[in-house]
């Protein structure tokens, strides 16, 4: 997994800035919390009204009820939350892709991890369990080598891993109908998912905010 785009005659030693990558991630991931704390809300919304004498949104054979207020709501919810999620992401990588930058200029050498992974570490299967998480913590140790990988990473990425793969978080593949079926027959993991994928926003915010103070520090010294 080595870089390519480096050769050991040619390293940068100018750092990129980072304070308003780093500014932009904090506003999005705030945006995505509050996003995510919304869809749980109005789940427990739809789980405290009960699901309708019609029954679910879908009701099978391609057939589907008009959605009542409070689900046509919900639908709105859940769109501007996959959009925050979408628009963090792409904010998060850019920000990612500047500190990965100056951990190579720091260090001199190769990374482990070539400039490809950095996007396709969180979409390969199996190597998106721990190949965006290493990327993180490269960035880390060209800062500061000796010192442990703060706590926020592994909140972060413990976090995210559930809210991404539990089968109701990030990654389910339910329709919207499908999850408010499941909302109003069995709240509790969607609200678990909800959490998780909040917490994970947190997380990231002080993650992002202790790398890049570490790599100003560095960069002023």
């Amino acid at each position: 997994m080595q870089d390519d785009r480096v050769n050991d005659d040619a390293k940068p030693t100018v750092l990129r800035p980072v304070t308003g990558a780093a500014h932009c991630v904090l506003a999005t991931l705030a945006l995505a919390g509050v996003a995510w704390t919304a869809r749980g809300v109005w789940q427990v919304r739809l789980a405290l009204a009960g699901q309708p004498t019609a029954g679910p949104p879908d009701q099978g054979g391609g057939r589907h009820r008009p959605l009542t207020a409070l689900e046509d709501a919900y639908h709105l919810v859940s769109t501007v939350g996959d959009v925050a999620t979408v628009l963090c992401a792409v904010v998060f990588l850019a920000w990612l892709s500047r500190v990965r930058d100056n951990a190579r200029a720091l260090t001199g050498r190769r990374l482990r991890y070539a400039w490809p992974w950095m996007y396709l570490g969180w979409i390969v299967p199996i190597a998106n369990f721990w190949v965006p998480r290493g990327v993180v913590a490269e960035v880390h140790r060209a800062v500061r080598p000796t010192a442990r990988l703060p706590h926020s990473v592994n909140v972060w990425w413990g976090l995210w891993l559930v809210g991404a793969l539990s089968g109701v978080g990030l990654m389910y593949a339910d329709t919207t109908d499908d999850v408010i079926a499941r909302a109003y027959t069995n709240v509790a993991p969607l609200l678990a998912a909800d959490a998780a994928v909040v917490g994970a926003a947190v997380a990231c915010a002080l993650m992002v905010r202790a790398l890049t103070g570490a790599q100003e520090r560095r960069g002023s010294s």
